[in-house]
């Protein structure tokens, strides 16, 4: 299941794809956004497979939104106006949706994106390679238990063994399969398959307590029930 969030300021639009995702088992809507500055906060702290996205809105256009994302999940951009296809292209969004939007045509983008999705997973479906100091560390995303944040650093706590990066969560985020990986706090990110118990807001992976924030709690319980 793919998590999108929709970043749109028109009403009657948001209503449209809400009402289209609703309709695709193969989706999850999280948020939807009619101002691109909370969804930036966001996205800084939350894990996103695919937006949709609007290009002509107040305070900040979508190309502005998308130039200021650091790792960029799918976008599906959605706007009335043709020549912002070339722009978008440019800055590698997944497809290209003209207002008003057929849902056929909308069926295809989302199956786009998921493909694209899929093709990045294929690429390193059992390891990560992490910047830690002068190399490349390799992980079996098997054995990671959860990644911790201490200052400027990221501690991924395994099996085996404890890595330092300067990776941001995004960017480890963005290689871990989003099914089984989870923010669940500003400090850390847990492998869901290695939770043992979850009490009272806190997990147990191994010893380690971790703590479930509550504006991290909806999207974590959300995906541990599977709904």
């Amino acid at each position: 299941m793919i998590d999108c969030i929709i970043i749109e300021d028109e009403p009657l639009a948001i209503d449209k794809l809400v009402n289209y995702i609703a309709k695709m088992p193969s989706l999850r809507l999280l948020q939807t956004f009619n101002s691109p500055i909370p969804a930036i906060e966001y996205l800084a702290g939350h894990q996103v497979g695919l937006i949709f996205l609007d290009i002509e809105m107040k305070e900040l256009t979508g190309i502005q939104l998308l130039e200021s994302i650091r790792q960029k999940p799918e976008i599906i951009i959605t706007t009335a106006y043709e020549q912002y296809a070339l722009k978008g292209f440019d800055l590698q969004v997944c497809d290209y949706l003209l207002k008003p939007i057929p849902f056929e045509r909308f069926v295809q983008a989302v199956n786009k994106a998921a493909e694209e999705i899929n093709r990045t997973v294929r690429r390193h479906p059992n390891r990560i390679f992490v910047k830690t100091e002068y190399r490349l560390e390799s992980i079996d995303i098997g054995e990671i238990l959860f990644i911790e944040a201490m200052g400027d650093y990221r501690r991924i706590v395994t099996e085996s063994k404890k890595i330092m990066t300067l990776q941001s969560f995004s960017e480890l985020y963005a290689m871990l399969p989003h099914d089984t990986f989870c923010r669940v706090h500003q400090s850390f990110l847990v492998s869901l398959d290695k939770i043992e118990k979850i009490e009272r807001n806190r997990i147990y992976i191994k010893g380690n307590i971790i703590p479930v924030s509550t504006s991290y709690s909806d999207d974590f319980y959300r995906l541990i029930s599977g709904n």
